[in-house]
């Protein structure tokens, strides 16, 4: 059984009820080991426990799957769901059909009932082994764990904020979720490093102003400036801005998703002004950033709505090109942002 819907996905995470096994897959490998830790703490009260779990590698599948079917028999010695894990690099070896037909007999019954098999891999192809032997049997999830949308880190950013009793205001918030980097791993420690920041238990809520400080979200260093730069025909610094981003580990459909989203808000913005609202009022409806008050305004003004129409279908395509396999992203998104940049400046900006 597939779960692609969030709740579907939380609610399975929580209580597996009486399924028999889960894989859990996706390039984000950290959302791949916090959702297999949660869901092992669900299968099982004594995670920590080597009598009631076994954890286990691509290498103990090198017999042929004998110890995994050795494991996946075993009772547990204090009573209560045993949990076998099972942690898969994703690439494709011999390991992959034995776990896949693990799994096939496990989810049936043919191994311990009260067991439970959790799955962890890497991408993984819609043809590979496991993939079709998870998502085929009853009793079985199947999980995939793609790079965070920004809904998705707002969120995350928040329940973790609350727990330390702080957090931040809308235009704050939009600003770090912005900035935070789309691994699930590194998100959480940035959030982490950001609770310790504002203090936790401080009951503080802070703005984007009292941001400015903390290290790892200055405005300069942004994939959101360097879209910024480019849509203000800027176009060194659009340039350099794109180069330091790819340094720090931006990929290119995360330049594309920058620019779409500064597009967005520029759309925006020229449609509310020319329906008569004043620009300096749209631009606080759509909050932008303060400290970029200035020049979104002159962008606005300079950039027609037929232009900006025009672009729609580029970032799109772009979009779908950088995320073909073995395509150059990193050029690509450069290529369009420059070429951004290249019509800003003449339209005279």
């Amino acid at each position: 059984m597939l779960l692609k819907r969030r709740q579907d996905i939380e609610r399975f995470l929580g209580a597996p009820g009486d399924s028999r096994a889960a894989l859990i897959w996706g390039p984000d490998l950290g959302q791949v080991r916090e959702r297999a830790n949660s869901l092992a703490a669900a299968a099982t009260p004594r995670v920590d426990d080597p009598f009631d779990v076994a954890l286990l590698t691509e290498s103990d599948l090198a017999d042929g799957g004998a110890r995994l079917e050795e494991e996946l028999l075993a009772y547990s010695m204090m009573g209560g769901r045993r949990l076998v894990r099972l942690r898969l690099s994703g690439e494709r070896g011999e390991g992959e059909d034995v776990a896949a037909t693990a799994l096939t007999r496990h989810a049936a019954g043919e191994f311990n009932p009260d067991a439970f098999f959790l799955v962890e891999a890497g991408n993984l192809k819609a043809t590979c082994a496991i993939r079709k032997a998870a998502e085929k049997a009853d009793r079985c999830a199947a999980m995939a764990c793609y790079a965070d949308e920004a809904g998705d880190l707002a969120r995350l950013t928040r329940e973790a904020l609350t727990l330390d009793k702080v957090g931040l205001a809308p235009d704050a918030l939009e600003l770090f979720v912005s900035r935070l980097p789309q691994e699930r791993g590194v998100a959480r420690q940035e959030i982490e490093r950001l609770a310790l920041f504002l203090g936790p238990g401080s009951n503080v809520v802070a703005t984007a102003e009292d941001m400015a400080a903390f290290v790892g979200v200055e405005p300069e260093s942004s994939l959101a400036d360097a879209a910024l730069d480019a849509f203000g025909g800027r176009l060194l610094s659009t340039h350099n801005g794109l180069r330091r981003a790819a340094l720090e580990g931006e990929t290119g459909p995360a330049t594309i998703r920058a620019l779409s989203v500064h597009l967005g808000k520029l759309w925006r913005a020229v449609v509310m002004y020319g329906a008569g609202v004043p620009l300096a009022q749209a631009i606080k409806d759509l909050r932008v950033f303060w400290k970029v008050e200035r020049e979104f305004q002159r962008q606005a003004r300079g950039w027609p709505l037929t232009e900006l129409d025009r672009l729609s279908p580029e970032i799109l395509a772009a979009d779908q090109a950088c995320k073909t396999a073995g395509a150059p992203d990193q050029l690509i998104s450069e290529h369009l942002a420059l070429s951004i940049a290249g019509r800003a400046r003449r339209l005279g900006l």
